[in-house]
């Protein structure tokens, strides 16, 4: 982990970029996809949307609380926005578009001031500091 400054237009920059974003996403989706057929399952997606935490960190809701098929049900939710298609397996077009989605969505709650964050190495947004700090020196 390391201490970031972005704002939304460094991740706006970084999904505009097809280029990186593509690679990034596609790494991401490569590393989901256990058994390597192009097509990732609930399960193999499972351990990476529960690593979300998205009750504990986004909404101040403790996951523990919920009931397990409550909580079945949320990841079943998230993991049905993936599957644009309704087939039960998520495709690369529909990782990629997706995550287009989350990431402006990021882009837009961030704003145009600059904040400082607390990002994990590998992470979406950790390319997307590191891919316009390279763009800065580049142009210095």
């Amino acid at each position: 982990m390391s201490v970031e400054i972005l704002d939304g237009s460094t991740v706006r920059s970084f999904v505009e970029d097809e280029g990186a974003f593509n690679a990034s996403v596609d790494g991401r989706f490569a590393a989901l996809d256990a058994d390597r057929d192009g097509l990732l399952t609930y399960e193999e997606m499972a351990g990476e949307l529960m690593s979300l935490r998205v009750l504990e960190k986004h909404f101040g809701v403790d996951d523990a609380a919920l009931r397990a098929e409550e909580l079945g049900e949320l990841y079943r939710g998230l993991f049905a926005r993936f599957d644009r298609d309704g087939s039960g397996e998520v495709d690369r077009d529909e990782f990629r578009a997706e995550m287009r989605e989350v990431l402006l969505a990021v882009a837009n709650g961030l704003g145009f001031l600059p904040v400082q964050m607390v990002v994990e190495e590998g992470s979406f947004l950790k390319t997307a500091v590191d891919r316009e700090l390279a763009q800065l020196a580049k142009a210095a």
